[in-house]
């Protein structure tokens, strides 16, 4: 199994490119079962949930073709043609590995009339329910069942229908599989209390790149005009703005400049407020933003919140920032109950964390230590390589696939900049 070594205390400085994003990434691959036509997906990432979702698509008869396989490369192009479904079962053992399977099921649905689709998983975080997903695509005219750990979709007498959707609670991945659905329905959908994330201004890009026809984008309530089909697009996947918000974190906690190249500011306002708050300088530069440290960080107070608010992805890294910091400062999870897991391995470095209920104090600290820690998810991983490339000796970094998941040629960005940093593999 392959872990990270860290030697921690270089100060970070030069140019990071920001990859595609993860979370925008797999929610428009799916968009190529809404079509007989190719789509060309440009700017992807390369990581392992990217090439799980290829192979879930393969699963239904989708042919994926990849340009760009240089290893020097990061983005890279890929054409998925979904000429015809010769399958709409999602397996157990593909959609078990992410959590990101579900938005299969509006596209499958919408085109072919029918899904069936395993429970999913992913990164063990808290309780992350479809319930929302399911109820939208009843909204639509769609019969659900669920039995022996698969969800099984059909939609009667002609197809899905417009509808209107009213989400409880926002969420992200709702809002996604029903505008998925939505672009083939007959007739208009309503969808309000819709997630308005910049994940969901490019999936509705991309579909009205493919012919549909959405209003309200960027809004929480999206007006769509159902199509009786969809052509193929060439389209470009944002910038990660995770990615470019954790590379920031790593010029704090190391006290470094780094440029996030490629980094767009309106898709981080809260994160890159946080960081100013923190006693960075944040400035907006032609090729991206610039993120400098300016003597010991500050306590900052952050609460998650879906977006414009600060997002639960970056809390854990904000965290390990702020371990560091002249003071405590507070972090409130309200998106996830269990998303406190990398505290422990944080406080094997030396950090002062305190979690009461949904809350942690975090007092700041001289400095770090090294230590063989253990990643849990996708960001805690990160956040464990954040302390490691601000403390002393060395830090090893277990359980890195968590970090491939989300984190594109990690390690050569790292070292770029002026990060002793390598992975090392027992095979």
């Amino acid at each position: 199994m392959d872990r990270i070594i860290i030697r921690g205390g270089n100060r970070l400085s030069g140019d990071v490119p920001i990859s595609g994003a993860k979370n925008a990434a797999l929610t428009l691959m799916p968009c190529a079962l809404l079509t007989d036509e190719p789509l060309t997906l440009e700017n992807l990432p390369r990581l392992a949930d990217v090439e799980s979702f290829g192979h879930l698509l393969n699963q239904f008869g989708a042919s994926t073709a990849i340009a760009g396989t240089h290893p020097s490369a990061f983005g890279r192009t890929m054409t998925i043609h979904a000429a015809r479904l010769s399958s709409t079962v999602a397996p157990y053992d593909i959609v078990r590995k992410m959590r990101a399977s579900i938005l299969v099921l509006g596209p499958l649905l919408a085109r072919a009339g029918e899904a069936t689709v395993s429970l999913p998983g992913g990164c063990a975080i808290g309780n992350r329910p479809i319930d929302l997903h399911l109820r939208a695509l009843e909204a639509l005219g769609a019969v659900i069942e669920i039995a022996a750990g698969y969800v099984r979709a059909t939609a009667p007498d002609g197809g899905l229908k417009g509808g209107h959707i009213v989400f409880p609670i926002v969420s992200v991945g709702a809002t996604e599989n029903a505008l998925m659905a939505a672009a083939l329905a007959n007739g208009e959908t309503r969808i309000d209390n819709a997630a308005c994330e910049p994940e969901i201004v490019d999936l509705c890009r991309c579909l009205v790149a493919m012919g549909a026809e959405i209003d309200g984008i960027g809004s929480s309530r999206l007006v769509v005009q159902g199509k009786p089909r969809l052509h193929g697009a060439t389209y470009m996947v944002m910038p990660d703005r995770i990615e470019a918000g954790s590379y920031a974190c790593a010029a704090g906690i190391t006290g470094g400049s780094l440029l996030l190249a490629g980094a767009r500011e309106e898709d981080m306002a809260a994160v890159l407020a946080g960081l100013g708050d923190a006693g960075l300088i944040v400035e907006t530069e032609a090729g991206g933003i610039r993120v400098s440290a300016d003597g010991r960080l500050k306590p900052v107070n952050i609460s998650t919140a879906p977006f414009p608010a600060f997002p639960t992805d970056m809390q854990a890294q904000f965290m390990a920032m702020l371990t560091l910091a002249d003071g405590a400062s507070v972090l409130t999870e309200t998106i996830f109950e269990n998303r406190y897991m990398h505290v422990p391995e944080l406080a094997r470095m030396g950090a002062d964390i305190q979690v009461r209920g949904r809350s942690a104090v975090v007092r700041g600290v001289e400095r770090l230590v090294g230590a063989p820690v253990m990643a849990t998810d996708l960001r805690a991983s990160m956040s464990l390589v954040l302390a490691g490339l601000a403390a002393g000796d060395e830090t090893q970094v277990n359980r890195v696939y968590h970090l491939d998941r989300g984190y594109e040629r990690l390690e050569e960005k790292l070292s770029a900049v002026g990060a002793d940093i390598e992975r090392q593999s027992d095979g």
